[in-house]
């Protein structure tokens, strides 16, 4: 299967952002996409998209430099959203709703999407998740794969940083992120495998089509993956309420590839965890958040509490992102690691019903409201 990468603006960014529909009254998801899609000239492929479920929809940015730049489209777009939506819809920003049932959720009559109902069975009614998928340019098809399976090995810090959908269908799931342990259950979902050359990657998709697992390379659903768009798209984060922690994830993202990037023209590898590390890795993100330990690729200290590893990248990227004009927004992961993410967040506020209130409140502000 051919798969065309073509070479992007290096670190360039861009921002893909699901957002649930919920009645301004009772706050439960409500089928209204339609409402809001009927509104955009292009609801396939414009800045307003239409995603898997009747009550949800995606903002999307254009290609950007900076930072700050995408996050003042998506204001503007999460504006013209809010106008078409009409007084009596709210819009949430989470890994998932806190009470609603995911199988009272219908998903849009399109081929892919009935394709995933179908071949997914009960797991398919299941998927009443929402996430974040920042994508970031590579100005080379031969670092795609590296930086791929490089980012992924940070995929523990993304999961407990956006980390907001601890409450699953009115009880604590137990996890800091559920949507993670829901999405990772269909077929072609999950970790990224360690591959080094592009044939790899199409050798692969070639298999994965002949089996009938895959029509097109974009059903390859990896946590991280390389994309036709020149870019590699990191998709492993839970969908989260305010700007200031989408902008921090789209700097931590963009500074990561950064630093990457420069190791492989230095003539570096790229360090690597095995596959069965860079899974349990996964799990303790997803069900411990940030109070967990991760094991890492350092020499002589395998295990590492996650809020220090966390902190020792940030103070390594701080001059990657100066020169990229992202430095504040990197910086608010401190605020996250002091006043906790959504998960964190939402448990503080007394329970689903209250967690629903406060996500309402939270999404599409500036900031989150630390209690």
């Amino acid at each position: 299967m051919r798969f065309d990468f073509v070479p992007g603006g290096n670190s360039t960014i861009g921002v893909e952002w699901e957002l649930a529909l919920v009645d301004a009254q009772s706050l439960e998801l409500v089928p209204r996409a339609q409402r809001v899609l009927d509104g955009v000239d292009d609801p396939k492929s414009g800045p307003i998209r239409r995603e898997y479920l009747t009550d949800m929809i995606e903002l999307v940015t254009g290609v950007h430099h900076r930072v700050d730049e995408a996050m003042d489209e998506l204001r503007g777009h999460l504006q013209q959203v809010n106008a078409l939506a009409g007084d009596d819809t709210r819009l949430l920003g989470a890994g998932a709703h806190p009470t609603s049932l995911a199988a009272d959720q219908e998903h849009f009559d399109f081929w892919r999407y009935n394709v995933v109902a179908e071949r997914n069975a009960y797991w398919g009614r299941q998927m009443a998740i929402f996430g974040t998928h920042i994508h970031v340019g590579i100005n080379h098809r031969d670092k795609a794969l590296p930086i791929t399976y490089g980012l992924a090995r940070f995929s523990p810090y993304f999961i407990a940083l956006t980390a907001s959908s601890p409450y699953w269908e009115g009880a604590d799931s137990g996890y800091a992120s559920q949507r993670t342990m829901v999405f990772q259950q269909l077929p072609t979902n999950g970790l990224p495998y360690p591959m080094d050359t592009w044939d790899q990657f199409e050798h692969y998709a070639t298999e994965l089509e002949a089996a009938g697992m895959i029509t097109t390379p974009n059903e390859i659903r990896w946590d991280v993956r390389p994309s036709t768009f020149g870019t590699i798209e990191n998709r492993v984060l839970d969908s989260v309420p305010t700007f200031a922690e989408l902008a921090a994830m789209t700097a931590l993202t963009q500074c990561l590839a950064e630093y990457m990037s420069r190791e492989l023209d230095d003539g570096r590898a790229i360090a690597r965890l095995p596959m069965w590390f860079m899974k349990e890795n996964k799990w303790r993100a997803a069900r411990y958040g940030l109070d967990t330990e991760v094991v890492t690729p350092r020499v002589g200290q395998k295990l590492r509490p996650m809020r220090e590893g966390i902190l020792d990248w940030l103070n390594r990227l701080e001059p990657i992102a100066a020169e990229l004009h992202c430095a504040d927004e990197l910086a608010f992961v401190n605020d996250l690691l002091e006043h906790g993410p959504s998960y964190l967040r939402q448990r503080a506020a007394g329970g689903p019903a209250q967690a629903l209130r406060q996500l309402v409140d939270e999404t599409g502000a500036d900031r989150p409201a630390w209690g």
